[in-house]
């Protein structure tokens, strides 16, 4: 799969761009675990034009985590093309633009998912930063903004026509969010469109090595997108990369191994960004693992409260050794 001149290879994996999850230190852990390509948190075009520091921290790069790319959102086209050549200047691989977020703050002022419902702006902002920057360009969507507009069919092949050089879809419309169950149909559809020749990435309730290949097999599409699924086990990349290549599962993580790989996100979190800020990215991930283990709750609640790397290290060793004889499986 190439976007531009970008070479991804076969079958890609692509860690999704997720507001605090996706920061430079989880995404360096993700790529070690096999990802392909990933993504900033996605970046709010008004808050970059007006140059706030949270905002400007967020198109920090480092060579360890490429290929990347940076996500922007927003629904004006002017701080739109201003926001894209100032995230060009920080040299990703490609500038994505998101057409896909659900969530009210962003799609109920009309930036994300609610661009579903002003097809010719979601167009008008894409041929704008298509033309104002010299990198590819690519856009996340969804299905439709509920089940009476399912429109993704007509806007992959608008967008491919203004410039995209891959569409990422979300098999959810924008009512859904992120409830029931992914229609990869649509999702497959467009991948059979004849007059669709950009790369095709799907998006939605790939959280197993089974389902992957599933997905690839079924659907055809030219990559996997995965989100939510890789919170608290970014692990997952390699135990699909694995499948895909040997048809065969790795075996489950022991406890210990999952609470060292805890511990080294932790680690690589709190180094990269501070310990207080690290902390609080880490909690997402720690409040994962272990929950179903008999007896943790006492651990689980020290393990979420603790405020310092030590302490939580200290608490990851004790949950390592309480349940030396447990697996991955016994905490599903």
């Amino acid at each position: 799969m190439k976007i531009g001149k970008l070479e991804l290879g076969d079958k890609p994996l692509f860690l999704a761009p997720m507001e605090d999850v996706t920061d430079p230190s989880f995404r360096v852990f993700c790529k070690e675990q096999g990802v392909d390509m990933m993504y900033t948190e996605f970046v709010s075009a008004d808050a970059l034009v007006r140059n706030v520091n949270r905002s400007l921290r967020k198109l920090e790069l480092m060579d360890a985590e490429r290929p990347v790319g940076i996500q922007i959102y927003g629904n004006d086209i002017e701080k739109m093309v201003v926001a894209a050549k100032m995230a060009e200047a920080a040299n990703p691989d490609v500038i994505d633009l998101n057409f896909g977020c659900p969530v009210k703050k962003i799609a109920g002022k009309g930036s994300g998912s609610g661009l579903l419902l002003d097809i010719p702006k979601m167009l008008a902002i894409t041929d704008a930063v298509v033309k104002a920057v010299n990198i590819p360009v690519t856009a996340k969507t969804r299905l439709g903004w509920d089940s009476e507009s399912l429109v993704i069919e007509q806007v992959a092949e608008q967008l491919q026509d203004v410039g995209v050089k891959a569409l990422c879809i979300h098999g959810r419309t924008k009512e859904q969010m992120y409830n029931g169950i992914a229609d990869w149909t649509l999702i497959g559809k467009v991948k059979e469109n004849p007059r669709i020749n950009i790369p095709i990435i799907g998006n939605g309730d790939v959280d197993s090595p089974q389902k992957a290949k599933q997905f690839f097999d079924d659907y055809n599409v030219d990559g996997l997108m995965i989100g939510r699924a890789s919170i608290g086990r970014p692990w997952i990349f390699k135990e699909i990369k694995h499948f895909l290549d040997t048809g065969e599962l790795l075996p489950p993580l022991t406890i210990k191994e999952q609470a060292q790989l805890m511990d080294e996100i932790v680690q690589k979190s709190c180094a990269m960004i501070g310990e207080r800020r690290g902390i609080l990215h880490a909690r997402r991930h720690l409040a994962i693992p272990f929950k179903n283990l008999p007896d943790i709750r006492p651990l689980r609640i020290q393990l979420l409260r603790e405020k310092t790397v030590a302490g939580i290290s200290e608490v990851l060793m004790q949950i390592g050794d309480k349940y030396a004889d447990y697996s991955e499986a016994d905490s599903a």
